[in-house]
């Protein structure tokens, strides 16, 4: 298939890239930027391939036509980003999102797959909750997928047919690395100064799903009959990888030698705290096996971690912690506050 893929620069974008070329699919893709100088270790292994550097607020008809399927990446792509500015994250995450639908419908591009998230579930307790669950967002980046969610199924028709894929919280290295996500967060805090630290009272469940797993997920709806995923919603991950934080964190005790966990200054009750069934995905797309465990992925950011010295200052920086980025060139006058590049 001939795909686009929405920030494609991304933590997960930038893995997903060349595994779609392996898997045989023609790629291009569409990103504004704002990553491209935090790079971590060695780029992906990929060919050469077709891109677009334009924000997705501005992108034409013509940038979405010859394409068989869209991979929808492109976001403000988590709380503390998305709460920097509400309604702008509502113009990208959702408003922007429901008009690259509109665009794709209209030039005949087949498929949709939309990066939701498992956040939308948010204040959703203890009990165990699959696609049918009602929606508790409690930021403006939850409430913004969901809204888009909303938005994008009744665009469904014979020859269109949006997918959202509702991903658990992502780990893993890539070469956009994130260390504001939990897993990578507790295990680069270990390795830079020996304290795994939570900023929460530990408690919350948190599904999580490693970054490679999440673009096996989305291979495999690409190559689904269509019958198989048309409109449909899908949670990603495996049921058995919820955690509690506090767990999360022995797991990085039991990998990172000589650490000791500890809680951060006025930690609190976290309201955000959803166990999430992801039977569904397993059951009607077979194709997709995830390959990764928590346990796993802790031992492979111990090493990657240690191979690159991280340090506080990389883990608190702006590399490795996406507002930090973005109110780095808004600081040094290349953005806006609309978030669009000053020329």
């Amino acid at each position: 298939m001939r795909v686009l893929v929405t920030g494609h620069e991304g933590f997960i974008g930038s893995v997903m890239v060349p595994m779609l070329q392996e898997a045989g699919h023609e790629v291009a893709g569409m990103d504004t930027g704002f990553y491209r100088d935090c790079p971590f270790g060695q780029p992906s292994q990929g060919k050469p391939f077709a891109t677009i550097q334009k924000d997705i607020r501005d992108a034409a008809p013509a940038d979405l036509a010859g394409y068989d399927a869209i991979i929808h990446l492109a976001a403000l792509s988590n709380d503390p980003l998305g709460d920097l500015d509400a309604d702008l994250t509502h113009a990208i995450n959702h408003r922007a999102t429901v008009r690259m639908a509109q665009l794709a419908r209209e030039a005949r591009v087949r498929r949709f797959v939309f990066s939701t998230s498992c956040s939308n579930y948010g204040a959703s307790g203890d009990g165990l909750i699959d696609e049918d669950a009602p929606f508790h967002p409690l930021t403006a980046y939850g409430i913004s997928k969901v809204r888009a969610e909303r938005d994008l199924l009744p665009l469904a028709t014979d020859s269109f047919s949006p997918v959202l894929l509702r991903s658990a919280t992502a780990y893993g290295v890539s070469p956009r690395l994130r260390c504001d996500i939990v897993l990578n967060n507790l295990t680069a805090h270990a390795v830079a100064t020996g304290r795994i630290l939570i900023k929460s009272d530990g408690t919350p469940w948190r599904p999580i799903v490693h970054v490679e797993d999440i673009c096996r997920a989305f291979i495999a709806v690409l190559e689904a009959p269509r019958e198989a995923i048309h409109g449909q919603a899908f949670n990603v991950g495996r049921t058995e990888e919820n955690f509690r934080v506090r767990d999360l964190a022995g797991i990085v005790r039991e990998t990172v030698p000589g650490c000791s966990i500890e809680f951060a200054p006025g930690a609190s009750p976290d309201t955000r705290n959803y166990r999430v069934d992801s039977s569904k995905i397993a059951r009607v797309l077979p194709a997709f096996k995830p390959r990764w465990t928590a346990r796993e992925g802790a031992r492979q950011l111990y090493a990657a971690f240690r191979e690159a010295r991280i340090t506080l200052e990389d883990i608190e920086g702006f590399r490795f912690r996406r507002i930090g980025q973005i109110k780095r060139l808004q600081q040094a006058g290349r953005l806006d506050p609309s978030l669009r590049w000053r020329s």
